[in-house]
């Protein structure tokens, strides 16, 4: 085997959410804004020279052949027809079922690492093309600029949106997705908006009311941070977060924030800590 090497994988932000379609297949069309922070999980790869992929680090109650860090190494062993495997230590910090695109940015980390260690050569829209199968937000990590998202998140314009600090916090629940996007009393209608609507404030995260009303515990969290700053929740949740001028700041609230919560301090990105750290 080579010598380990260790590849990051970003938490993300949706700045906002609007639900604009639902598609006769079920998949939901939208328009978001991605930012990335500098808090990240962490893979070592080691290659291996027999193609067998081994996973240490998975999550608790999913089978390492669930994991979207296996399914994403076995995807592009397949397109690509390489004969390597893969020895990968998953160290998590990103909280599961938070909204923070943690199990998508893994998959896509594993994307890009072994498309350069098994030296595939695959063009990063291949690597996209591989991980929208895996997930919607796959492709964003794989594109590794902040960015405007439609479609159902995969079609992307670069933006630079102020590179803020963020307190985020996560009660301790997990919030699942595919709850949130078949709950019937979702808007699914939003009318489509601009870059400029955003950057003057016009948007909101259409998700927000239907994860207060089903999970009280982010409820209660937004309005407690809503005391401090405009709180406002990433994805479909359960993770709240607000932006601060400087880290001072953002720690001075999260010093205050309740002990039942879990809460950490980020710096937004444009570019990925992902290709940074290449």
């Amino acid at each position: 085997m080579t010598i380990a090497d260790t590849w990051l994988a970003p938490a993300k932000l949706n700045l906002f959410l609007h639900v604009t379609n639902q598609r006769p297949d079920g998949m939901h069309e939208l328009q978001t804004v991605f930012q990335f922070l500098d808090y990240c999980d962490e893979l070592v790869f080691q290659v291996r020279d027999d193609g067998v992929i081994q996973l240490q680090g998975g999550l608790d109650g999913v089978e390492d052949e669930d994991n979207l860090v296996v399914r994403a190494a076995r995807a592009i062993q397949s397109h690509s027809g390489s004969r390597l495997g893969a020895e990968i230590n998953l160290v998590k910090r990103l909280p599961s079922g938070g909204g923070l695109g943690g199990g998508s940015s893994d998959a896509a980390t594993t994307l890009v690492a072994l498309n350069q260690l098994w030296n595939c050569e695959l063009s990063n829209n291949e690597l996209a093309e591989l991980g929208l199968k895996l997930g919607a937000d796959v492709p964003i990590f794989v594109h590794g600029h902040a960015a405007w998202a439609e479609g159902i998140g995969e079609i992307f314009e670069p933006v630079d949106p102020p590179e803020r600090w963020f307190l985020v916090i996560q009660p301790k629940i997990q919030v699942s997705t595919a709850e949130i996007f078949s709950a019937p009393e979702l808007t699914r209608d939003c009318p489509a908006i601009t870059i400029r609507d955003f950057l003057s404030g016009q948007s909101t995260n259409v998700c927000e009311p239907v994860v207060r009303h089903r999970h009280p515990e982010v409820d209660r969290a937004l309005k407690w941070l809503g005391k401090y700053a405009e709180a406002r929740m990433t994805g479909t949740g359960s993770c709240i977060f607000a932006d601060f001028d400087t880290e001072s700041q953002a720690v001075d609230i999260l010093s205050k924030m309740p002990g039942d919560w879990q809460g950490f301090v980020a710096k937004g990105c444009n570019h990925s800590p992902l290709y940074k750290a290449e």
